[in-house]
């Protein structure tokens, strides 16, 4: 990648420092998530004319039944199911229909979006008195909860957990066995070994997990890194790699945004 625009900077601020940052031109972004139908990075491809190429750096995958089994933990032994994603819903069903055990009618599920509620009508017939369902957090379904405080919840999850929902059950003391049903991995990336990118694109710490896993010996070089979340950006920099683009902020509350304001100034003609 030759050095463009020698006299384009930025001003950024680092660790409370502003400073000013040489851009070169980018031409080639990897996001490190599905390729979706729609989206504004489309707009941003088009308008810069840029290659922007997708590839999930991490990927679900099942925990087998006989393996699950050593885990001594019983589904239908519990009134109560705590529901926090549609892979939690997959795999709690998918495992029971491998284990060939039958929920009672009476189990009531606990979801932490009405979208996860909806998905659920997938595998049971839906009774809202047996469903409940909160906005966003395991804080909205606390009044719910609460109305069930002798249950014992189970909380199928993956090898991350899911410590938000068990900090508050555990603050609340409620009882709860979680239970892995499922694990997060990096994916196979050696595919990449010979491409460069100019600007990588990264929204979770097993984001970055995945990238040394794959390539031990990486260096940031004159890659830029364009990272989401908090979370992220400490993984980054506990890496030792420079952060270059940063969302959500004020400005920019979303990645397409974020480097859409970096583009403007890297991409700008001299």
């Amino acid at each position: 990648m030759g050095i463009e625009n020698k006299n384009t900077y930025l001003m950024m601020a680092v660790n409370g420092k502003v400073q000013m940052e040489a851009l070169k031109k980018v031409k080639t972004i990897l996001v490190t998530q599905p390729k979706p139908e729609r989206s504004p990075y489309y707009d941003l491809e088009k308008k810069y004319e840029l290659q922007i190429d997708w590839r999930p750096f991490i990927h679900v995958e099942p925990i087998a039944a006989q393996a699950f089994r050593k885990q001594r933990i019983y589904p239908e032994q519990y009134a109560a199911v705590i529901l926090t994603s549609k892979n939690a819903v997959d795999h709690f069903f998918r495992l029971c229909e491998e284990m060939r055990i039958k929920m009672p009618q009476e189990t009531k599920y606990f979801c932490l979006t009405e979208q996860i509620a909806n998905y659920l009508q997938k595998f049971i017939i839906y009774r809202k008195r047996k469903v409940f369902s909160g906005t966003k957090s395991i804080e909205d379904l606390g009044s719910a909860l609460k109305k069930h405080k002798t249950e014992k919840f189970l909380l199928p999850c993956s090898n991350l957990g899911a410590k938000d929902v068990t900090s508050y059950l555990e603050a609340h003391n409620y009882a709860y066995q979680d239970a892995m049903m499922y694990q997060t991995v990096s994916s196979d990336l050696s595919d990449l070994s010979d491409v460069t990118y100019d600007v990588l694109v990264f929204f979770s710490p097993l984001d970055l997990k995945s990238l040394y896993d794959n390539f031990p010996d990486f260096k940031q070089n004159d890659t830029r890194i364009a990272i989401f979340g908090n979370s992220t950006g400490k993984e980054v920099e506990e890496r030792g790699l420079t952060i270059n683009i940063k969302a959500p902020i004020p400005d920019a509350p979303s990645m397409p945004m974020a480097l859409e304001k970096y583009l403007q100034v890297s991409n700008k003609e001299s």
